[in-house]
């Protein structure tokens, strides 16, 4: 069995300008490619996952759009999978577990957005169907968001949901633990 890096929603509208500008995106893709370099250099699997928006109301990651599309930091070689999805876990109604399974993939490295969304519910499934999974803290990224009254700052976000996967989902480790791995 062997381990694949699974690249989760890198895509234009989580970046500066785009229609849902993540906090830290750029840092966090940054080094979601020193992984992806290294994943390269060793042979290691890459399977890349895009999100297309079926929603129009959604405001982001609208089909045909430049937002859409996975971010050059980390574009997609010929021969690497790519999975598009239309949900945040990037296991429902698609081949993302078979694609894995064929490849004979046990151990799996995440990273990308919304560490809060699909970052969260795709480690919970991953886990759930019996793969060892590892979160790349310093290679997600999310946003600010409110509850009720309250604005909860994207790094008090980042670290609820590192702290909840880390309990029992997953491990939770920084870029410089994997390449140097």
């Amino acid at each position: 069995m062997a381990r694949g890096l699974l690249l989760i929603d890198i895509q234009n509208d989580y970046f500066s300008g785009g229609a849902m500008e993540l906090v830290g995106m750029e840092r966090a893709a940054d080094n979601a490619r020193l992984i992806l370099d290294i994943f390269r250099q060793r042979g290691e699997a890459v399977f890349h996952v895009q999100h297309i928006s079926t929603r129009p109301e959604s405001g982001f990651f609208q089909p045909n759009t430049n937002g859409v599309k996975i971010n050059e930091r980390v574009e997609r070689l010929d021969g690497e999978s790519l999975t598009q999805k239309n949900f945040p876990n990037a296991f429902r109604s698609t081949s993302v577990d078979q694609t894995l399974r064929d490849s004979d993939i046990d151990e799996i490295i995440v990273c990308g957005a919304m560490s809060h969304m699909c970052i969260d519910a795709s480690t919970r499934a991953a886990f759930d169907l019996g793969y060892s999974c590892t979160v790349v803290d310093d290679a997600c990224a999310t946003r600010d968001l409110t509850f009720g009254s309250r604005e909860i700052k994207a790094a008090d976000v980042h670290g609820s949901f590192m702290a909840a996967l880390g309990w029992v989902y997953a491990k939770i480790t920084e870029t410089k633990a994997v390449v140097g791995s």
